[in-house]
């Protein structure tokens, strides 16, 4: 028995050499100089790929379920990372950004926009956290408006005036959804449709907006739409901010430190409804001028009227060109953003009617605050203000970019 064991153990060692002997040969052979085990399987080459990846930085999107709707649609949450490791998340339900991961002076990752972890919070009434909103962002006096001989009547959802598309605009519709990707950029295309007639707005009526992600921390989001019929339309993304980063559980505090910067000369009165009046006024020597450095809350207790900031600026220089409008810088934890539009107009929103309920994700008034790139509120019934008429045959098109970095102490 013993001798036949050891016979064995011979064959075993000699097997042994003879594999080390023809890979020692496959490596000379091949001009390497690695031993012969360091040959990779597929599946190891594809581990390593995957390491390396992690090295260099890849951008990356990835698909989660976030619910069903009560029709039983699927809901699905968006994750899109940059080579940086910062991240958004969006969700066809309403094409909404749900977070924004952008890090402080230190390096640490927080979310700076208000959303819900969960989809019941986007199908209860909500205050339009970070959604597309749509057919008409911002307010149409009185919920009417005319084009040629004909009288359309639309929901009044904010007091006696239409506020963002109605009572089931875009941000309470399903999109497609569908992956963008470039060079250096990961993003979604959504699409929706609204037929003639949905809210009372005449036209069918096709949306695409595209959110792109790249890895300078840019978010860019282009919109356009086509009719097959005269229309009236004013599309936006509602995000809200605090670029201290939204705390579960404590809050994030408030944005009145911000300090805030507009490239806006002008603004637009409105009366005690935030319907415009008629005309344009200078931001000289008012507490809505901006175009210096101020935090948001050193003089937010003085604007007329309203328990904060609820105006739309007129963005200086030419409408239709991408160009300089805002910069918001939080000192604290030195994260900041530019912004930038095509879009004739934004409007500042400082949280005003924020109340700490569940319903507004228990932020609290001045906790978070908008910066909503659009043509004019009430532009339909404004003869003086930029058209927001689409005719059949012309297209909708607006840019808006917001690069977030940090600022040093």
């Amino acid at each position: 028995m013993q001798a036949s064991l050891k016979a064995i153990a011979n064959r075993i060692q000699s097997s042994t050499r003879l594999g080390l002997l023809l890979g020692l040969t496959m490596t000379s052979n091949l001009g390497l100089t690695e031993f012969p085990f360091s040959f990779q399987t597929k599946a190891s080459n594809q581990c390593m790929a995957a390491e390396q990846s992690k090295k260099v930085g890849a951008m990356t999107l990835d698909r989660s379920d976030f619910g069903s709707l009560p029709t039983g649609e699927k809901v699905t949450l968006f994750t899109l990372t940059n080579a940086r490791g910062h991240s958004i998340q969006m969700i066809d339900y309403g094409a909404i950004i749900v977070s924004i991961n952008v890090p402080d002076r230190s390096g640490e990752l927080k979310n700076v926009t208000a959303g819900f972890q969960k989809l019941d919070g986007y199908l209860n009434r909500h205050p339009y956290f970070g959604a597309t909103v749509g057919r008409y962002a911002n307010r149409i006096a009185k919920g009417k408006f005319s084009i040629g001989d004909n009288v359309y009547t639309l929901a009044t959802n904010n007091g006696p005036n239409h506020l963002h598309g109605g009572v089931v605009g875009f941000d309470k519709l399903m999109w497609t959804a569908e992956e963008v990707r470039n060079a250096d950029s990961i993003g979604l295309k959504f699409q929706l449709t609204s037929p003639d007639g949905q809210e009372g707005y005449p036209g069918t009526l096709k949306t695409t907006a595209i959110y792109t992600w790249d890895n300078n921390d840019q978010l860019t989001i282009q919109i356009s739409a086509e009719t097959d019929k005269a229309t009236h339309v004013n599309l936006t993304n509602h995000m809200y901010l605090n670029l201290a980063g939204m705390s579960a559980g404590t809050g994030p505090g408030k944005i009145t430190d911000h300090e805030l910067t507009l490239n806006c000369d002008q603004f637009i009165p409105v009366d005690d409804t935030s319907i415009p009046i008629g005309h344009l006024e200078s931001v000289a020597g008012t507490v809505f001028d901006f175009r210096k450095t101020h935090t948001i809350g050193e003089r937010i207790e003085k604007v007329p009227g309203s328990p904060g900031y609820d105006h739309c600026y007129v963005v200086n220089g030419k409408a239709g060109e991408l160009r300089d409008c805002a910069k918001a810088v939080d000192p604290k934890s030195g994260r900041a953003f530019e912004l930038k539009t095509t879009q004739p107009g934004v409007q500042l929103y400082t949280g005003n009617f924020l109340q700490g309920t569940e319903s507004g994700a228990f932020l609290k008034q001045h906790e978070a605050f908008c910066l909503e790139t659009q043509h004019f509120p009430d532009s339909p019934n404004q003869k003086g203000f930029p058209s927001t008429l689409l005719m059949p045959g012309e297209k909708f098109q607006e840019t808006t970019t917001i690069r977030f970095y940090t600022v040093p102490e």
